[in-house]
């Protein structure tokens, strides 16, 4: 009788330390890398929108002088190519000052 005590008393011992482990080891305490993964995740996409509106811009560029060098018919076309490139870029600017506000809320403090 004593001695079946004694191993049920060791058996909660070993649940109780086994289940205090695994809160102790559980996703929740993990949350801190995933703060910084958020950060790297936006400031990869904040370079990429910089990318893409410097490629846009050039876009715009390009544009604008075919229509400097044309004495094409469809500089109309040409016309609304470049008032497309230019909401997209607004549109993308736009979208790289949240990021950017968003990246400054979440800077990581040395």
């Amino acid at each position: 009788m004593r001695s079946s005590v004694i191993v049920l008393i060791v058996i909660l011992s070993i649940g109780s330390i086994v289940i205090s482990l695994g809160f102790l080891t559980s996703e929740e305490y993990l949350y801190v890398p995933e703060i910084s993964s958020q950060y790297e995740k936006l400031t990869i996409y904040k370079n990429e929108l910089e990318k893409i509106n410097q490629q846009n811009q050039q876009i715009l560029k390009d544009l604008e002088n075919q229509i400097k060098n044309s004495d094409d018919v469809h500089i109309d076309q040409i016309n609304h190519e470049i008032a497309v490139i230019h909401r997209i870029i607004e549109e993308n600017k736009a979208e790289l000052e949240q990021v950017i506000a968003k990246l400054s809320q979440m800077e990581p403090k040395p």
